[in-house]
């Protein structure tokens, strides 16, 4: 039975500061930037993209919302034993709209598979009393029925990105095929698409119960700060706006958490693409292959760094 909770802010069991969530991206939410996200007032950060058979050492220092990425419950039981007590929520993936995942049929390749469905959402039902959600994306109404009528038995919440398997992460989201969704099930919804400013998180707040941020957070966690217009109440009486983030921020914590050169640089393009000039910055930076040419680069670059 799904536990049921009546706080204002709040999925399932789970307790919410507010209604801002960070979206799950693959690669993009490595253990700094959620923390980074978190910092600046997101009250609840996703992983990517996570087969539940993974060996690979996870961090969940910030007790994050994992993201299933798989079509059988293999593994589901041990990895919820394992990591249970660092998880705020688990999310399953039906709308990663890949190559990767259509060669592994999974994400939005597996929505007609409703007895895979059925039957991961049950196992993770079975194993945690954690709210459990499903993110989707457009798909054709006939599907998009069927797989709702599955999530209201197991699930506290429905994800919602309205693009296209097609679209990917371009072009418009069709609104009305969230506000759609919204009204075929009871469940409620946490709208994902194209919410860029504080006016457009309130306006989606207004129609749908929660909201995620993904690629406009990229490279700018303050974006959260933005949002929900946290401030410094360390003085009550001089409520400065928090420090922004800045990628000198992330690379303390890349430090700390032993972040590979990859992943470092890959973060190095995503702070750096609003700069001016940043076409030829992030050229460059493209090219570093060792930490100190990367600094080096940011260093001569970025007057601010």
């Amino acid at each position: 039975m799904k536990p049921k909770s009546t706080n204002k802010f709040a999925m399932g069991n789970l307790k919410l500061k507010n209604k801002v969530f960070l979206a799950p991206m693959h690669q993009v939410n490595d253990i700094a930037f959620r923390l980074l996200c978190k910092k600046a007032g997101t009250s609840l950060t996703y992983t990517g993209l996570i087969n539940p058979q993974t060996r690979a050492p996870l961090n969940l220092e910030d007790k994050p919302a994992i993201q299933f990425a798989c079509n059988t419950p293999k593994g589901i039981p041990e990895f919820i034993k394992k990591n249970d007590k660092s998880v705020s929520l688990y999310d399953f993936n039906l709308g990663c709209p890949s190559p990767h995942a259509k060669q592994s049929k999974i994400g939005y390749f597996m929505i007609n598979n409703t007895k895979a469905i059925t039957d991961i959402l049950k196992t993770i039902r079975e194993n945690t009393s954690k709210p459990l959600t499903i993110k989707l994306r457009k798909m054709p109404i006939q599907e998009t029925k069927t797989i709702l009528k599955i999530a209201e038995k197991y699930c506290d919440a429905i994800a919602i990105h309205p693009r296209t398997q097609a679209q990917g992460y371009s072009g418009e989201p069709d609104i009305e095929f969230a506000r759609q969704v919204k009204k075929l099930t009871k469940l409620p919804i946490i709208y994902s698409g194209n919410i860029k400013t504080k006016a457009q998180a309130e306006q989606s707040l207004k129609e749908f119960g929660f909201i995620m941020i993904g690629r406009a957070s990229m490279g700018n966690p303050s974006i959260f700060s933005d949002i929900i217009k946290r401030t410094n109440k360390k003085n009550e009486n001089d409520r400065k706006p928090i420090k922004r983030i800045n990628f000198q921020d992330y690379l303390k914590l890349t430090k700390k958490y032993k972040l590979n050169f990859s992943q470092v640089k890959f973060q190095a393009l995503n702070f750096t693409r609003d700069f001016p000039g940043s076409s030829k910055l992030r050229h460059k930076l493209s090219l570093a292959k060792t930490e100190k040419e990367l600094l080096n680069i940011l260093k001569k670059g970025i007057n601010s760094f």
